[in-house]
């Protein structure tokens, strides 16, 4: 009875599916990509450690938070739980790559070195994650609901929402008809014939206008099928982590590990606010256990709750959504077949699903908290758009062959204040929460409390996890 009332999959995980896929995928990509560009890893670390290390945690943590799912439905006596989505932090994985790794790598011409490092850095994460669960709790209780997902909010308008529409206007003639049949399918709930998911006939539309319109030009079926079987790694991590090196990247690696803890948090206050409330310990316990399994076995790259459980809640997805990324990742992982589904499915196919996502957690940020916190939610959203400005700032220059550490800050005084973009960009998910408690409590008059709020700033600012940095030849750093 319970199993009738309660499923592992329903027809609607299928559109879940597509969109935590595609997501993972592109964390891939850009593993593979910046691996072998930037730090000249062999592939047979790439495809033989990192890949399936990867694919040990997602396939875990897909599993756990389906399980957990299954567990709050039984619980509740509903059927419309949405698990959490979950997989490779995409905020993590640049800075490990960027300042941890590539430095390490410029310094020894070591690359092997350097992915050692970086199993101490994932492997360091993961343990702050798993200490962060004993306290997020309490750190939910104080926090002002429109303080945890005002950050959320200006996250995805900027790093997920506009990010994709860039894709999407890129390859308007591929891109364009399958992000409109999602919206029409989200947006208006229109159903489609033999009441198929909206992400799949989108995903069909886009690949054959990609394939009828000659912009697919690989061949899907020339990639060769690699079986590779997860490997233990401990040994390289203890020797790194024994090793004086790692010492001089901790600067990177607390406030990342802080930074994911608080991330993951207001992702299980978005839930809530979703409908689904989630126990924080075992949520973030697992979270944290999924980076330190990562680590053990190659992967120099934690893992993470996602940003967007409303957006999936929206589609339809209940449980069997994660767990199916979970297969599927794995599978590519150990298969390294990767670039077979790339060469067969365009990623401006999918990634209406990803907008839609980004637009629903914005809209979250207002609907689900009182109106009158709407100013405040408002003030939270301006340091994540610091932080894209100087992504776009930093992009637009590499692109010309030059970064700011090159060139300096004067040359943008006539026309731009980056010296306060930059400052209100460090520690953004930080700054963003403070600012919306602040506004939170100056709009209730509860004045000691903004003052508490205040205070907590000025400290986070005095040891540098907010506003501090340093221009390197990496880019910005704390």
């Amino acid at each position: 009875m319970v199993a009738s009332s309660h499923p592992w999959f329903v027809r609607k995980d299928l559109d879940g599916f597509f969109g935590l896929m595609i997501d993972n995928l592109i964390q891939l990509i850009l593993i593979v990509s910046l691996c072998r560009e930037l730090i000249h890893l062999p592939d047979s670390y790439i495809f033989g450690r990192i890949l399936p290390g990867a694919a040990i945690s997602i396939l875990l943590g897909n599993f756990f938070y389906s399980w957990q799912a299954r567990q709050l439905a039984r619980e509740t006596g509903r059927e419309d739980v949405t698990a959490l989505p979950y997989g490779i932090n995409t905020v993590s994985l640049f800075a490990y790559i960027f300042f941890i790794m590539l430095p390490i790598y410029q310094e020894t011409k070591d690359p092997v070195w350097a992915w050692k490092v970086g199993l101490v850095a994932c492997f360091l994460n993961g343990f702050i994650e798993i200490v962060g669960a004993f306290i997020a709790e309490t750190v939910r209780r104080i926090t002002p609901r429109a303080a945890l997902l005002s950050a959320l909010a200006g996250i995805a308008i900027t790093f997920i929402s506009m990010d994709f529409s860039f894709r999407i206007f890129a390859q308007p003639l591929i891109a364009m008809l399958p992000m409109a049949l999602i919206f029409l399918s989200y947006f208006s709930h229109q159903r489609f014939p033999l009441a198929l998911p909206g992400g799949l006939v989108a995903i069909i539309v886009g690949t054959a206008l990609a394939w009828g319109l000659g912009a697919m030009s690989g061949k899907p079926w020339n990639v060769g099928f690699t079986l590779a079987r997860p490997v233990y790694s401990g040994g390289s991590l203890w020797e790194a982590l024994w090793h004086p090196a790692f010492l001089n990247y901790l600067s990177v690696i607390l406030p990342m590990g802080i930074f994911n803890v608080v991330g993951s948090l207001q992702n299980i206050e978005s839930a809530e606010a979703a409908g689904d409330r989630y126990r924080t310990f075992p949520s973030l316990m697992a979270n944290g256990i999924g980076s330190v399994v990562a680590a053990l076995f190659g992967s120099a790259f934690p893992t993470t709750i996602y940003i967007g459980h409303p957006g999936w809640k929206r589609l339809g997805a209940r449980a069997g959504y994660s767990a199916l990324n979970g297969i599927f990742i794995t599978f590519l992982c150990l298969t390294g077949t990767i670039q077979t589904v790339l060469n067969f499915i365009p990623l401006e196919a999918g990634i209406g699903i990803l907008l839609y996502i980004g637009i629903i957690i914005v809209a979250q940020s207002f609907q689900e908290t009182p109106k009158e916190h709407a100013l405040a939610v408002a003030v939270g959203l301006f340091p994540a758009l610091a932080a894209w400005g100087l992504l776009m700032v930093e992009t637009g220059l590499k692109a010309g062959g030059k970064n700011l550490y090159e060139i300096g800050l004067a040359p943008f005084a006539q026309s731009l204040a980056i010296h306060g973009m930059i400052s209100l960009e460090r520690g953004f998910i930080f700054t963003s929460m403070i600012l919306a408690s602040i506004g939170v409590f100056l709009i209730e008059r509860e004045f000691f409390r903004a003052a508490f709020w205040s205070l907590a700033a000025a400290l986070f600012a005095a040891i540098g996890i907010i506003h501090a940095y340093e221009l390197t030849p990496g880019g910005v750093a704390t």
